[in-house]
């Protein structure tokens, strides 16, 4: 059984003096992130040989950023490099942008010599000292940490350890998966389905009460008020909390379905066009997408067989004859019935048992089916 490298995530509970130290250090970081893309803009793509350099003459000139922790800032311009690259290599990725004071989110990385952890605490350069909610014990000795805030201002320390890799059960059998709005994911066996939860509809209410909040209390023209400001927050933490909810139900579904098959078969769906139709707010919390990254990531940690298939003709095809219908089925058509064979059955389940026949009798070409197959060296979420 080997080793895997995998992320455990904590809250912070940062003091005053401890957050003012953060932010400080993260505009540090900032200033040599936007000072590296503009040497790029200038014609210059940059290595990691001229990235140091550029990190010891600004350094060497300026005493506010040799107030700051050198670990940190050698790990910015690091990851500004590895996506420099990566938008060389991945083509039509965007190249690194300037980030701004007011729309970017503080993000510090170190290393193993720029932190520790003492008496509980997370313990970084110049002595800045924050508490951490342990919830859960380190499998080891972390090697990196990346403190970040998110947008309802709450810290968070998310550890690199290693951990002993966790094997899945040895089962046989495959299942078919199908994606949709009424029922988040219909498969070829009715106990394996995802249902729809409606999380945001649940709290849409309370929702609407914030957001007519912050429509009373925005002032045009001038600086947001506190009470914008608190109006605005209480918007965000029910949006937050409804997409825990929904992470939280895809990981627990994905779990049991990784842990009951072999071969996963899985729609190559992308919901996006929904964002423009009449079912925008209920594809948005039924939250397609996350619940399939989280099946795919699952299988492939656990050694499965993850095979995506092109949606094409799916709806179409049964799942008996393998006969394609002449003319697509509407939206309002839930019930699938093929004219040669006869076969009558549900929409989304007839599909799913298509998906499934594509993926173990290869019916398809080498660009409709992917297989997904850990990338080394890959860091993934532990959960």
């Amino acid at each position: 059984m080997g080793a895997e490298v995998v992320r455990y995530t904590y809250r912070l509970r940062p003091g005053a003096g401890a957050e003012r130290a953060l932010l400080d250090e993260w505009h540090r970081c900032r200033f040599l992130w936007n000072k590296a893309v503009h040497h790029h803009k200038s014609g210059q793509r940059p290595t990691f040989g001229k990235l140091s350099r550029l990190l010891t003459a600004a350094r060497s000139s300026n005493t506010w950023l040799r107030s700051g922790s050198q670990v940190a800032q050698q790990q910015t311009l690091r990851t500004y490099g590895l996506a420099l690259d990566h938008s060389f290599t991945v083509k039509g990725r965007g190249r690194p942008a300037f980030k701004a004071r007011k729309k970017t989110l503080p993000s510090l990385e170190y290393t193993t010599r720029g932190f520790s952890i003492r008496d509980r605490c997370l313990v970084l350069p110049k002595g800045v000292s924050v508490p951490v909610v342990w919830s859960r014990e380190l499998p080891s000795a972390p090697t990196s940490v990346r403190v970040y805030r998110d947008s309802l201002g709450h810290w968070y320390a998310s550890f690199v350890v290693r951990r002993e890799a966790r094997t899945a059960p040895d089962v046989d059998g495959g299942i078919g998966v199908d994606w949709g709005v009424t029922t988040t994911a219909t498969t070829t066996d009715a106990h394996h389905d995802l249902p729809y939860l409606g999380h945001r509809r649940r709290c849409a209410a309370e929702l609407a009460k914030a957001q007519r909040r912050m429509a009373r209390r925005h002032r045009k023209g001038g600086p947001p008020s506190n009470g914008y400001r608190r109006a605005r927050r209480q918007a965000a933490k029910l949006h937050k909390k409804a997409a825990r909810q929904n992470r939280h139900d895809s990981r627990v579904w994905a779990k049991k379905v990784v842990d009951n098959h072999q071969l996963i078969a899985v729609e190559d769906f992308t919901p996006k066009f929904l964002a423009r139709s009449t079912m925008a707010r209920k594809a948005a919390d039924a939250a397609i997408g996350a619940a399939k990254r989280e099946l795919i990531d699952r299988g492939r940690r656990a050694g499965r067989k993850v095979v995506i298939v092109a949606p094409a003709y799916t709806t179409m095809t049964c799942s008996s004859c393998f006969a394609r219908a002449k003319q697509r089925l509407g939206l309002d058509e839930r019930t699938f019935r093929c004219q040669t064979c006869g076969h009558t059955g549900g929409r989304d389940r007839n599909a799913a048992r298509v998906i499934l026949a594509v993926a173990e009798r290869g019916h398809t070409s080498v660009d409709d089916v992917r297989h997904a197959r850990p990338s080394p060296g890959s860091v993934v979420c532990a959960v």
